[in-house]
């Protein structure tokens, strides 16, 4: 996704955004990892440095919890390219591998985290936190 990630709806400048909440969920919930890019917006959402700090934020942690990477450029403008971003998301991409594992089962659905390790070293793990579920 190339966006913002500003919040036009609930605004800015709160960690517990409801629908910032609800697209992680419902992402996690459907297994897609969630890879953003950020971009400034136009307009007074293309300068606003408040604005532009939390929906790199935003979209840094849309990414984190689904297990994607958040690209940014920090807050000097639009890049020049995305093709350095594209390049490593390709990297990620091809590298990716589907981990299955059985849960203990739940009396409720809800959310189990979850902790990745290796016996590899220097392997970065790059997963979401948490899973998922159902009874």
């Amino acid at each position: 996704m190339v966006s913002d990630g500003i919040d036009r709806y609930y605004g800015t400048g709160d960690l517990q955004d409801p629908y910032l909440e609800a697209a992680i969920d419902e992402a996690a919930k459907a297994g897609i990892i969630v890879s953003a890019i950020y971009s400034p917006g136009a307009g007074h959402f293309g300068h606003s440095y408040w604005l532009n700090y939390w929906g790199q934020i935003y979209l840094s942690e849309l990414a984190d919890k689904t297990g994607g990477e958040a690209y940014y450029i920090g807050f000097t403008g639009a890049p020049v390219t995305f093709t350095p971003y594209l390049e490593s998301l390709n990297r990620r991409l091809g590298n990716q591998y589907l981990l299955e594992f059985l849960a203990k089962p739940p009396k409720k659905a809800g959310w189990a985290p979850i902790r990745l390790r290796t016996e590899v070293q220097n392997v970065d793990l790059v997963s979401a936190g948490r899973v998922w579920v159902s009874p």
